[in-house]
C-alpha cells in the first residue's frame, strides 16, 4: 500500500435531536467540579488514520466511517481530508566528533533539502547536537536563515582545546552535564519543547550516525516525545566506517515513530578525497 506523508481528515457531523440534553437532572460530582452542557447541531471532529505499522492511510472517503453516539448512529454531514497543511520541520544535524567527516556533507544535504521543501507557508528549525543540544535556528520560513543555522554548525568536544571536558558549550536547551553525543536529548527536545507546541503536518529530520554517547534521555522516551508530538521522523544515517553506526536504535527510531524512513551512506576516505556510497 503506498502511504503518503500526510493525511489529515475533518470530519464535521450533525447531532442527532436531543443531542447534549439532559433528560434528569444532572448529578453534582462528590467533589463539586462545576459541569456545563451545551446543545449542539453541529461538532467537529480531527484525527488521521495509520495502519497497524503507524503508517498513515491515504485515500479515505465519508463511506469508510461510522460516528456513534452513546450507541447511537450520527449522520455526516460534511466530509473532507486536508493534505495541504502547513508543515513544520525539525533537521536535527551530528556534530559529534565521530561525524567530523561528515558535517560538511551533514550541511549540504540539509541545506538542499530545506531549500526544496520549505516554502512561504511552512516552518523549520535547526538542532546539533554533540556535547550539548544547541537550537541553531528557531522557527522560521526564511530558507537563508535556516541554511545559515546550518552553517552555524561546529564540532564541539569540549571547550579550551583539550580533550573535552563534559558541560562545556551547552547549548540553550537543559540537558545537565552531557558528554558524547546527545542524541536522544536531541529528538525528545526537539519534539517535546517545539514541535509538540505545533498544528499541522510536523516530521524531524534527522542526519546522524546513530550512537548515542551521555544523553539523559532514554531511546525509549525520545520515542515516545515524538509519538506524543505526532511527529514523523526519517533517519538519514551517514557515518565514518572508523566510528561506526548503530543502525539497529535508529531503525527504532524511524519504524516505531513510525512512517519515515532510514537511508544509509558510508563515508570513505581515499588520498584525502571523501567517496559516499548508499
Amino acid at each position: 500500500m503506498r502511504i503518503s506523508i500526510f493525511a489529515f481528515l475533518i470530519l464535521l457531523v450533525t447531532a442527532c435531536p436531543g443531542f447534549g440534553q439532559e433528560t434528569n437532572p444532572p448529578v453534582v460530582p462528590q467533589e463539586h467540579t462545576p459541569v456545563f452542557h451545551q446543545n449542539v447541531n453541529l461538532v467537529n471532529l480531527f484525527f488521521n488514520v495509520k495502519d497497524k505499522h503507524g503508517g498513515l492511510i491515504p485515500g479515505l472517503t465519508q463511506n469508510d466511517f461510522e460516528v456513534l453516539e452513546e450507541g447511537k448512529a450520527q449522520t455526516i454531514k460534511y466530509f473532507s481530508a486536508e493534505t495541504n497543511q502547513p508543515l513544520t520541520l525539525g533537521i536535527l544535524i551530528d556534530s559529534s566528533l565521530s561525524m567530523r567527516k561528515m558535517l560538511p556533507e551533514e550541511q549540504v544535504i540539509a541545506g538542499d533539502f530545506l531549500r526544496h521543501v520549505v516554502t512561504d507557508k511552512d516552518l523549520a528549525f535547526v538542532i546539533s547536537f554533540d556535547i550539548s543540544v544547541d537550537l541553531l535556528q528557531d522557527l522560521t520560513s526564511n530558507v537563508r536563515l535556516l541554511r545559515a543555522g546550518l552553517d552555524r554548525a561546529k564540532v564541539n568536544i569540549g571547550g579550551g582545546g583539550g580533550a573535552g571536558i563534559p558541560g562545556i558549550g551547552q547549548g540553550p536547551f537543559p540537558v545537565g552535564t552531557p558528554k558524547g553525543t546527545l542524541l536522544y536529548d536531541a529528538i525528545y527536545l526537539g519534539s517535546s519543547d517545539i514541535l509538540s507546541k505545533q498544528v499541522g503536518r510536523k516530521a524531524m529530520v534527522i542526519l546522524t550516525d546513530g550512537v548515542d554517547q551521555g544523553s539523559r534521555t532514554r531511546l525509549r522516551e525520545a520515542i515516545e516525545a515524538a509519538q506524543k508530538a505526532d511527529v514523523i521522523c526519517y533517519v538519514l544515517l551517514l557515518f565514518d566506517p572508523a566510528y561506526g553506526s548503530d543502525m539497529h536504535d535508529m531503525s527504532q527510531v524511524a519504524d516505531v515513530v513510525n512512517i519515515g524512513r532510514q537511508f544509509g551512506a558510508v563515508v570513505e576516505e581515499d588520498n584525502g578525497n571523501l567517496y559516499f556510497r548508499g
